[in-house]
């Protein structure tokens, strides 16, 4: 193991710990779902032409991978796509807190939920069975829209818009709440977020992932 490798796990080792174990990462999650109940309760009473739907992804979001993260550093490892096929298909992740209630309190208010990510088709049934094992509202093939040709979420969620009104987008990833976000580098990044502020806690629902995502790509570019 060069030295490179080595700072980029023990940096991920923090990181898993902290989402394991911190309490502040918990409390940030629970935050960010108070918001967004708060924000259902705004928006149910806005009337719209077409039904309502909240647009969310999967890991980090509303499902917890930081055991299969944990593995692989305990392995000496990183990401690789042939563990992490291994590990959706099981279907064991936990839920981040507040999830579940949350999504089960929106789809009681009539909202439909859709699981935008860009987990592969080949992880369909893991992914389900995950969802339905906590029973996630919506958890069926027509909600959970997989990455298909490209790993930007824009065209799914123009899909969705044309028959919903989308009221909330929650994610862990800026990228996949705006194009804008793609193929930048982290100070183009900052700016956009910039531009966005007044749509975070709003209409954004932001969740915490110190483990990995786009910010980190960035940084490397």
């Amino acid at each position: 193991m060069n030295s490179s490798t080595s700072l980029v796990i023990d940096g991920k080792t923090f990181a898993t710990a902290y989402q394991q174990r911190a309490a502040e990462y918990k409390a940030l999650c629970y935050q960010a779902f108070n918001i967004a109940r708060s924000r259902i309760e705004e928006f149910n009473r806005q009337r719209s032409e077409k039904p309502k739907a909240i647009m969310t992804d999967i890991d980090e979001t509303i499902l917890n991978n930081s055991a299969y993260q944990a593995h692989q550093l305990l392995e000496g490892k990183d990401y690789d796509p042939v563990s992490w096929k291994d590990w959706t298909s099981k279907g064991e992740a936990d839920t981040l807190p507040g999830a579940l209630h949350f999504l089960q309190f929106a789809s009681a208010a009539g909202i439909e939920i859709f699981y935008v990510t860009n987990r592969e088709e080949n992880e369909r049934e893991g992914t389900l069975n995950n969802l339905k094992k906590f029973n996630f509202p919506n958890a069926d093939n027509q909600h959970l829209l997989l990455k298909q040709n490209s790993s930007s979420k824009e065209e799914r969620k123009n899909s969705i818009a044309q028959t919903h009104t989308i009221v909330l987008l929650m994610d862990d990833n800026m990228n996949d709440f705006s194009f804008l976000f793609e193929k930048k580098n982290s100070d183009e990044r900052n700016k956009v977020a910039d531009s966005f502020s007044a749509y975070f806690g709003n209409r954004f629902i932001v969740f915490p992932n110190p483990v990995y995502g786009d910010g980190e790509s960035s940084l490397y570019q």
